[in-house]
């Protein structure tokens, strides 16, 4: 096959180190900033910048007095870049694999409150069955439509619930979607509290109750609300806002709180105490969790082998299993 005028380009001027350089600046956003982050002098990263605009003879970067923004060729550089330096790690990773089938890594994307509920035995037995395949669980919100770390490919797969409005399209067409179950909100509480020993419980008894919760734009938060108008009862008053997890579950262990929250997240407990859900209505009645992941990336073994138990994890624990 004859060689194109950008092959010819690729092969004299484009190194592995140059890429470094660009997604550095384009990070940064200047060249300063990310001389310092490469440990180099700013000269010899702008000598580089140059190369590469040279090379494709398009400018990467606009400068201006605040540092440099990407031009449309750098931003299609760096969408382009991102994809080939991902994939060539994850061949990397491969051939490692294939050298020994026991050693890689997977780096997951987690909210707290799944990261409690679904994980915890899964990891446990991974890491029992595999001591030299490194995972690592990054944080973060939920339900979220911005997955940053994924785009960029410093997470392999991502673990999420999602919101029911995007339920048919929570992500955008550039990821593939897979529900592992569904995990309805319920009205919980402490198995010590007095509401826990009742069988039936009328929504209007919990107005005046303390009630801990995640802020308002939160699904719990919203199906409770929901389900107070739809009675057309007033909204109880939130003593405690928070995202804690931690908080959440030792206010409830108390006995003297009320909340709303996944189904899963019954299963913790807290100074001994176990969660129950009262027999509570709530109008939105579907809250699923899925595992999102990049389409067009091929994911390494190791990751594969990860999802593989993962889903097993979800059916054997006895949560409700659900497909899209």
């Amino acid at each position: 096959m004859p060689k194109t005028l950008s092959d010819t380009r690729i092969g004299r001027r484009l190194r592995f180190r140059d890429l470094q350089v660009f997604f550095a600046v384009a990070e940064c956003g200047g060249m300063a900033k990310a001389a310092a982050q490469l440990g180099v002098t700013q000269p010899a990263v702008s000598e580089i910048i140059a190369g590469i605009e040279s090379a494709f003879a398009v400018r990467l970067f606009d400068r201006t007095p605040h540092g440099v923004e990407l031009t449309i060729y750098g931003r299609a550089l760096l969408k382009r870049g991102l994809a080939a330096v991902d994939e060539l790690k994850q061949g990397m990773r491969d051939i490692e694999f294939l050298a020994d089938p026991t050693v890689g890594e997977v780096r997951i994307g987690c909210p707290e409150s799944i990261a409690g509920a679904l994980l915890p035995p899964l990891v446990r037995q991974f890491c029992l069955e595999y001591p030299r395949i490194a995972l690592r669980v990054d944080p973060l919100p939920t339900p979220t439509l911005e997955l940053p770390d994924l785009h960029a490919r410093k997470l392999d797969l991502v673990v999420s619930r999602l919101s029911i409005p995007h339920a048919q399209d929570p992500f955008g067409e550039d990821l593939n979607v897979e529900i592992l179950f569904d995990d309805p909100p319920v009205v919980a509480t402490g198995a010590n509290s007095r509401w826990a020993r009742r069988r039936k419980i009328d929504l209007s008894e919990l107005v005046d109750e303390p009630w801990v919760a995640t802020p308002r734009e939160t699904l719990t938060t919203i199906a409770v609300e929901q389900a107070f108008q739809e009675r057309n009862l007033p909204i109880p008053r939130i003593r405690v806002t928070t995202f804690s997890l931690q908080l959440r579950t030792h206010l409830l262990a108390t006995g003297d709180f009320l909340t709303a929250m996944p189904r899963s997240l019954l299963r913790l407990s807290a100074d001994g105490v176990r969660l129950k859900a009262l027999p509570v209505k709530l109008a939105i009645q579907s809250f699923p969790v899925a595992v999102v992941t990049l389409k067009n990336r091929t994911l390494s073994p190791v990751v594969e082998l990860f999802l593989e138990r993962l889903r097993k994890s979800a059916r054997d624990n006895g949560f409700n299993q659900s497909r899209r």
